[in-house]
């Protein structure tokens, strides 16, 4: 008797979206509240299937932002963040989930489409501690993506994004406490800052700072890669205030 036809399993290919931001000096990560089954009522990242087979994957991220969220998507960067698609993850099935990640500043409020019955931005540390609960398997996405952010800004320039045209060092200290998620040892960072070739570049002028004293003002600089890179376990201040 000849052994049975091999069929291919049923498996459903699917997008998930870590999209992140600083609002209020606190890093921020956009959320979807679920309109349909499974999860209805309940925060996850914005995403959803591929609409056909003849549709690319990250036509389709696109898409899902657009439709969930309305952010526009032409100036949104996404790259991959990983793969998704352990057993179980989703009780509609086995499904794969490609999930992809952008950072940036300055981005607008979301409004709700098609299967979400709300978007808003949520602080990231609600997610990462468990405090805010997030369907699927939404919560180790969400801690994967604000890893490679806070990975970003120990090797790249992202961080001066996020000041004005014109910054203090205070003002990218607290960029970097807010993705770090630490607070920094003021004089340790400061020196590797201006350490950095082509990090900062002085802007000739200065403004009061929070102590009242005048602060140097800074522009970005020319390059986009870090050198030294700013390493985290080099910077972290501890409870007490002390550097480790």
């Amino acid at each position: 008797m000849e052994d049975d036809p091999w069929s291919p399993p049923l498996v459903l290919l699917a997008v998930d979206l870590v999209i992140l931001t600083l609002r209020d000096s606190h890093l921020r990560v956009l959320l979807v509240e679920r309109g349909v089954d499974p999860y209805r009522g309940e925060m996850a990242l914005p995403g959803g299937f591929l609409n056909h087979l003849g549709e690319d994957i990250g036509d389709a991220a696109q898409r899902e932002l657009a439709e969930e969220t309305g952010l526009a998507v032409d100036s949104l960067h996404l790259e991959q963040l990983g793969l998704y698609g352990a057993p179980g993850r989703d009780p509609r099935g086995r499904v794969i989930s490609v999930a992809y990640l952008a950072i940036l500043p300055r981005l607008p409020w979301p409004v709700a489409g098609t299967d979400a019955a709300g978007a808003h931005w949520e602080p990231a540390e609600r997610v990462l501690s468990g405090s805010l609960r997030v369907a699927f398997d939404h919560r180790r996405i969400v801690t994967d993506g604000v890893e490679r952010a806070r990975q970003k800004l120990e090797r790249s320039t992202l961080a001066t994004a996020f000041c004005g045209s014109v910054f203090t060092l205070a003002e990218l200290k607290r960029v970097y406490e807010a993705v770090w998620g630490v607070r920094l040892d003021p004089r340790n960072f400061y020196r590797k800052v201006q350490s950095a070739d082509g990090f900062v570049v002085a802007a000739g002028s200065a403004r009061a700072a929070d102590s009242g004293r005048l602060a140097r003002l800074f522009r970005a600089g020319p390059s986009k890669v870090l050198y030294p890179p700013m390493v985290r376990s080099a910077e972290v201040a501890d409870k007490e205030g002390a550097v480790r």
